[in-house]
């Protein structure tokens, strides 16, 4: 019963036959290799991009800093919500990789608005040379609080970075997820919209560890070798990253992944709610957050069962206090791990 991330699942057995499959003879290093041609023509393809330059990196970290030190210079700042993962989880990577370029924290809660977007881009760059100038906006879909923009919210907030002739990043760890519920195309969630940049997100869809950083405007493309390589982030045997996407979009992988961990997230949320447990976000896609008792919570670790828990009293000894509970499904969970769960309930 374990629930507290889909990066904490198991490779998908289609991605690790071609990992074997990789794994014969000898293959040219740094990208050179027949399966990165495979992986750049797949993407191109679907994301109806015949100029975009992809690259692979192997962590989410290290696609989102790169990408974001490609589009920011060292004196301006990046946009972004106050839960966004570059500005909660990342260590200040992107600060560092960009050279010292600060975050500007949008107010509001993980979706940010057009308007609190207007007013924090309209907030900066006015001060002269004493102040950070603008730079990238960036946006998380599916958000650190597991909500999903629309198509609409997208655009909305796109065509504000644009307002400003701002590039906009677009953090995808959950990409798939996200397409999976809005049945859209990636291009119609990418560039269409006004994304300049997207990190196309896979270690928590069933990968080992690959993430592509997609470069629809190519201009960029060379700076972002240079850092990638400078960041010590071009492997040599760079085949087992190319495999793993190879693996990922072959037969729609992706998708499928996807949509089979947005199921077993709607089959979580449906015993919840049967169970009177109260939600405390919209269960767009394959993370939610739940109100559950201490006793409640107790009884489930007891059982054995994993997740993420924020207590707001820690000492107290009160089983009807409320705990805000993170849940998160990945493509593996089966139907009774999820039903043994609520049986604890």
């Amino acid at each position: 019963m374990y629930f507290s991330s889909d990066n904490s699942g198991p490779v998908h057995p289609e991605v690790m036959e071609m990992l074997a499959t990789a794994n014969t003879g000898y293959a040219l290093p740094y990208g050179a290799d027949p399966l990165m041609d495979e992986v750049r023509d797949r993407l191109r393809q679907i994301f109806e991009a015949p100029q975009a330059e992809i690259y692979l990196v192997a962590t989410g970290t290290a696609a989102n800093a790169l990408a974001l030190a490609t589009l920011t210079q060292p004196w301006q700042t990046v946009f972004c919500s106050p839960v966004a993962h570059i500005h909660e989880d990342e260590c200040n990577a992107p600060e560092f990789f960009t050279g010292g370029a600060k975050l500007t924290l949008v107010p509001g809660d993980d979706k940010m608005t057009p308007d609190a977007l207007r007013q924090s881009i309209i907030g900066e760059e006015n001060r002269g040379v004493h102040g950070p100038q603008r730079g990238p906006v960036s946006i998380t879909q599916v958000t650190e609080r597991g909500s999903i923009y629309t198509l609409d919210e997208l655009s909305s907030l796109t065509a504000v970075a644009k307002e400003f002739d701002l590039p906009v990043h677009l953090d995808g760890a959950r990409f798939a997820n996200a397409l999976a519920r809005l049945n859209c195309s990636p291009a119609e969630m990418s560039w269409k919209i006004g994304v300049d940049t997207l990190c196309f997100g896979g270690t928590k869809n069933g990968l080992m560890g690959v993430e592509a950083v997609i470069l629809f405007n190519p201009d960029n493309a060379w700076e972002f070798e240079l850092r990638r390589k400078r960041a010590a982030h071009l492997f040599s045997k760079h085949r087992y990253l190319s495999a793993q996407m190879v693996g990922y979009l072959r037969n729609d992988l992706w998708l499928r992944s996807a949509r089979q961990a947005n199921a077993n997230c709607k089959r979580l949320v449906d015993g919840l709610e049967s169970a009177g447990v109260q939600l405390l976000n919209s269960p767009d896609a394959n993370m939610i957050y739940v109100a559950l008792t201490r006793a409640v919570h107790q009884r489930l670790i007891e059982a054995g069962a994993t997740f993420n828990a924020d207590d707001p009293a820690p000492a107290s000894n009160n089983p009807d206090d409320l705990l805000t509970v993170r849940l998160v499904c990945d493509w593996s969970m089966t139907d009774a791990l999820i039903d043994q769960f609520l049986g604890y309930l």
